[in-house]
């Protein structure tokens, strides 16, 4: 397919579309437009559930497709919630995320993104993956909660949670950042 295509960014999520905007900038090679399409909710671990969705959006979507899955993996348990932080979020609640390690010492935690792209070849549906990982401590919240579990995550070396730093130094240290830095290398050198 050719590189001037747009690709298209499944999420329905606002935010994460705000920060892959801010975190490429201009200067992203390849223009990235987003489209809403409700997913199944996959069980496995992180690079297979992100490349499973990734396939099943473009076998839909017959277009290049971009898709992000993000985890939190807290060590003390094994790396649960993993990718299913956004179902353990929505019943528990910032404040039970935290409240779940209350009986460990280790409160040590990774926010983990993995970017998926398609490039739509229905016949070939090969995915390439584009990870990042920051590495932290589970904290009571602290911040503002417009944007997941960043008011429980303090990134190691910092004293504030990522809802608590500034948008844009949030989005020089982030999980987020660092998988989208390794794709921007990738499309730079096509």
């Amino acid at each position: 397919m050719s590189n001037n295509k747009p690709i298209t960014f499944v999420t329905g999520n606002v935010k994460k579309l705000e920060e892959l905007r801010a975190i490429l900038g201009s200067n992203f090679p390849v223009q990235i437009i987003s489209h809403d399409l409700d997913l199944p909710e996959l069980q496995g671990e992180i690079d297979e559930v992100s490349i499973k969705k990734c396939q099943e959006a473009a076998r839909r979507m017959k277009t290049r497709v971009l898709i992000e899955d993000t985890s939190l993996c807290f060590n003390a348990l094994g790396g649960l919630p993993g990718p299913y932080i956004k179902w353990f979020l929505k019943k528990l609640q910032p404040e039970g995320l935290h409240q779940m390690l209350a009986g460990w010492e280790d409160k040590s935690a990774v926010a983990v993104s993995t970017f998926a792209y398609c490039d739509g070849n229905c016949e070939d549906l090969d995915v390439i993956l584009f990870q990042g990982e920051t590495n932290g401590k589970i904290v009571a919240p602290r911040g503002t909660r417009d944007f997941g579990w960043d008011c429980v995550f303090q990134p190691d070396g910092y004293e504030e949670t990522y809802a608590e730093l500034p948008k844009g130094q949030k989005n020089l240290i982030s999980h987020r950042y660092k998988a989208l830095e390794k794709m921007m290398k990738y499309f730079k050198n096509l």
